[in-house]
């Protein structure tokens, strides 16, 4: 029996197709796998806090030096800490804004990476803590990045992705990408989602 965590990030409610997509993988992995339980976070209708100075004084010193204002500065990264450490598997759905990830998930990601929860720092230098698990990412772009295109190095966001979570020590990561959904007109749109929809199908089948 797996936990998963699914996390969104869009805005948009029915309208946002990484949520769509997000929800169908986590649909039909639930009547593949009934046994499996997930936890839900929506970070794009309850975004959580940027980090501040209260949070970095706490996060860089011990638990057990914190004062009251430390202790709450730090109490939201802790929940999130130990939601993302209790799951075995992830999946998160992500728009593509501004050729990166919104704001929303970018602060949920300050919140996550913390000194001696998700990484440690020794001698040959930094170690993810956060072993053997797999992530799955569905992303939605309105345009097309996809590698060897002209328009590819503009696409920050599933390498930052990859980057980060592989920092924490999460390489095991899949990709959907839902693309073309404003750029290519009615039939691109159309393409592009049944491309995502059978890449959703093949990770349920292989994941």
């Amino acid at each position: 029996m797996a936990h998963i965590l699914h996390i969104d990030s869009s805005p948009r409610g029915e309208r946002s197709h990484s949520r769509s997509l997000t929800h169908r993988f986590i649909t039909d992995w639930k009547n593949a796998h009934p046994q499996d339980t997930v936890t839900y976070r929506d970070l794009g209708h309850h975004p959580v806090p940027h980090v501040d100075e209260p949070f970095i004084a706490a996060a860089f010193s011990a638990p057990e030096s914190h004062t009251p204002e430390l202790q709450k500065a730090i109490s939201v990264s802790n929940t999130l800490v130990d939601e993302l450490l209790a799951a075995d598997r992830y999946v998160f759905g992500i728009p593509m804004y501004n050729f990166s990830v919104p704001s929303t998930f970018k602060a949920y990601i300050d919140q996550i990476v913390r000194p001696g929860r998700t990484f440690a720092m020794n001698d040959q230098g930094y170690q993810g803590l956060v072993s053997g698990k797999k992530m799955l990412v569905i992303t939605s772009i309105g345009g097309s990045y996809r590698l060897g295109t002209p328009t590819a190095g503009y696409n920050f966001q599933e390498p930052f992705l990859r980057a980060i979570f592989g920092f924490i020590g999460i390489t095991d990561v899949t990709v959907i990408n839902a693309d073309n959904l404003d750029s290519g007109g009615d039939e691109g749109r159309k393409q592009s989602l049944i491309e995502a929809s059978n890449a959703i199908s093949q990770a349920i089948a292989n994941w």
